[in-house]
């Protein structure tokens, strides 16, 4: 059954309510005392929250950094930065500091700086670097079209006679292209494509081993040493 309205008021405070909003006499809530009351809370928490007008004084200026965890001074910020190029800046903490940042909240700015500026200066310096090498390659080539043309024959030629990682490593840098440009006119011996084979066991085997670039130009000691031994087994000793 629901609560009669009919029923008389209740002539006792109830024990949740506070005594100063109850009227004894009328055995009733005191509504205008509860909302000045409320009003009255409103307007200390506003003052909390907000920063200190010029007109506050140095009490109050120093209990509202207490509540807000700012120290007396941009000095007083502790950061610890997660990266070398992020660590803590006087102009920048002045600024934060005259702008009422807690601690934390100056944490956070070097924190997101770390995660978030640094790989972009990180991509716009590569991405610089990479422009720049390309404008010396067009130097070297004689122009953007003669460029062109050479970076495109070098790729066919780098992904067709060397190992990817290789041709990628040669590809990325000025002096990589040049060298895969050499390579290409036969100044400087190609690397082979795959791993090298086992050792050859007959005489024909030895034999294309000697036609090598590395057994009869640069005489790589290990390939050589291969050849030899190979030949050493095939006559016994």
């Amino acid at each position: 059954m629901s609560e009669s309205l009919l029923d008389d008021a209740p002539t006792t405070r109830p024990t949740d309510i506070p005594e100063k909003f109850w009227d004894a006499d009328r055995g009733e809530l005191r509504v205008d005392a509860l909302l000045k009351s409320y009003r009255e809370l409103e307007r200390r928490l506003s003052q909390r929250l907000a920063p200190p007008g010029p007109d506050t004084d140095e009490e109050e200026r120093r209990r509202w950094r207490e509540i807000h965890d700012i120290p007396e001074r941009p000095e007083g910020y502790l950061v610890e930065p997660k990266h070398a190029l992020c660590g803590p800046d006087p102009e920048i903490n002045a600024r934060l500091h005259e702008a009422g940042f807690s601690c934390a909240q100056v944490q956070l700015v070097y924190d997101l700086a770390a995660e978030r500026l640094l790989p972009l200066v990180a991509e716009a310096a590569q991405q610089f670097e990479a422009d720049r090498q390309r404008e010396k390659l067009r130097e070297h080539f004689g122009g953007e079209e003669r460029f062109r043309r050479a970076a495109a024959q070098l790729s066919a030629w780098g992904r067709a006679n060397l190992p990817p990682a290789v041709f990628d490593a040669l590809s990325a840098t000025q002096e990589g292209v040049i060298a895969l440009e050499r390579m290409m006119a036969g100044d400087e011996p190609s690397l082979p494509r795959r791993a090298d084979p086992p050792e050859a066991a007959d005489e024909e085997g030895l034999r294309r081993m000697m036609r090598d670039p590395r057994y009869w130009r640069t005489r790589e000691p290990e390939f050589v040493k291969r050849v030899t031994d190979g030949f050493r087994k095939l006559v016994g000793g």
